[in-house]
């Protein structure tokens, strides 16, 4: 796994418990909703500026993306 990899993932895994901490569910719960509603899908994509942004910004942008893909959080 590259550097890059290794921080990507630390992020994401990072970012899913505060998501799940700012929703008070589960982390498991998290994860399976960001994936569901295309969070993760989101995330993917945009990493090279959500990593950038203050967990809380990125967060709000993530409850953004997957209202609009029928998430109800």
């Amino acid at each position: 796994m590259s550097r890059e990899e290794t921080y990507q993932l630390k992020f994401t895994i990072a970012l899913v418990a505060d998501f799940a901490k700012a929703y008070h569910i589960k982390q498991k719960q998290a994860y399976n909703y960001l994936r569901r509603f295309k969070g993760f899908d989101f995330l993917q994509k945009h990493y090279g500026v959500m990593h950038t942004q203050s967990f809380e910004d990125a967060i709000e942008v993530l409850t953004l993306v997957c209202r609009r893909n029928g998430g109800q959080l």
